[in-house]
């Protein structure tokens, strides 16, 4: 009897072997490598950080899963004087960074199989993530009119993961609307807006009263200052909005034990009543993308979006797999654009959250790479 030959094609490499790929060709580069993929914070921890920390050591009780009064004043603070958001303290809640509500969001709101959850297009795994830890279908879609009657929970991202792209008040008003056609829980992931400004102003907030109106009902924002203020060791987190909604999440999170450490919601308190660490970071990351820009441009690639974040969105016109291979065997680690969804695959993610000496070495990589 003749051997059966298989005819099945060998399956696709999962981004995990991608990711483990690119970074052994990395550090195979005889120069060492920078770390562009990484989107992890690298600058110092503010002055205020610090102190707040050094205050805040000891802890004997409980914490309070709502956030002490400080807490919750600083959050209503901060979102009326950054953001342009009035609010209450009821309706404000700390999380444990902001991962771990988009994780956790569609079991905390009773979503099930059945129920849709909407993310955008090019997309942060983790919304994803927690929607199918909960049997939910996912449906990767910009456009509010080809949302889905069973839409029960969307998310939007504006600056978005990966390529900067920012929502204006009008799409973030449409977006609304047709969210609460459909009876569904909004929320914007506003983790970047206060990084950029976009013709000299902020990026506008889901919150916005021009948004919004004067009625917050299933519309959320959540926030986190792991990147504004280089502390995402720290967990430390905020989610705002329909105060009937954080209600109902305050109280499944502390069945739960999904509480903000003591401290840690002291040295919030004071990193969100503190604005002049955020100012000189802002600066920083606008110099870091200003200069990795110009290397990228000359180094033969089209940067579409990265009007905001901490991002560039730029390809080759190739697949971006192989483009980021390539950069790889010359010590620039990147990421893959399809990492973030079909059609990011003919892109690769830059970021700036890295220090000057190995971006000064990503820059010059660049410039002098000829394929």
């Amino acid at each position: 009897m003749s051997a059966s030959v298989s005819s099945s094609t060998p399956a696709a490499p999962s981004a995990k072997d991608i990711s483990a790929e690119l970074r052994r060709r990395a550090l195979a580069h005889p120069g060492g490598f920078a770390d562009l993929a990484t989107a992890s914070p690298v600058d110092p921890t503010p002055q205020v950080f610090i102190d707040a920390l050094a205050a805040a050591g000891g802890a004997p009780g409980y914490p309070l899963t709502i956030g002490v009064v400080e807490l919750r004043d600083a959050m209503v603070n901060w979102f009326d004087r950054v953001r342009g958001v009035t609010l209450t303290r009821g309706e404000v809640l700390p999380t444990i960074g902001s991962k771990e509500l988009l994780g956790l969001l569609p079991f905390l709101l009773g979503l099930s199989a059945g129920d849709v959850v909407v993310r955008p297009a090019l997309a942060y795994p983790a919304y994803e993530a927690g929607a199918l830890a909960v049997g939910a279908d996912v449906v990767a879609e910009d456009d509010p009119a080809k949302w889905p009657e069973a839409t029960k929970l969307i998310w939007l991202n504006s600056p978005r993961n990966p390529d900067g792209q920012t929502l204006t008040v009008e799409e973030l008003r449409r977006a609304v609307e047709r969210a609460r056609e459909l009876g569904a829980v909004i929320v914007g992931d506003e983790c970047y807006a206060v990084l950029n400004e976009v013709d000299g102003k902020l990026i506008p907030s889901i919150l916005d009263s021009r948004v919004v109106g004067d009625d917050t009902s299933n519309v959320l924002a959540s926030y986190s200052v792991s990147k504004q203020s280089n502390m995402a060791g720290y967990r430390a987190g905020m989610v705002a909005g329909d105060e009937q909604l954080i209600a109902k999440i305050a109280a499944r999170r502390r069945d739960l034990g999904l509480i903000v450490p003591a401290p840690v919601q002291l040295v919030l308190s004071a990193v969100l009543s503190d604005d002049e660490h955020v100012v000189e970071q802002r600066a920083l990351y606008t110099a870091r993308l200003e200069r990795l820009r110009s290397a990228v441009e000359a180094a033969g690639f089209t940067i579409h979006g990265s009007e905001s974040g901490l991002y560039l969105w730029a390809t080759l016109g190739d697949n971006g797999v192989d483009t980021a291979m390539e950069l790889a065997d010359i010590g620039v680690l990147v990421s893959p654009g399809e990492f973030y969804g079909p059609s990011g695959a003919q892109f690769v993610r830059f970021a700036v959250t890295v220090r000057d000496e190995y971006l000064d070495q990503a820059i010059s990589s660049l410039r002098s790479w000829s394929r």
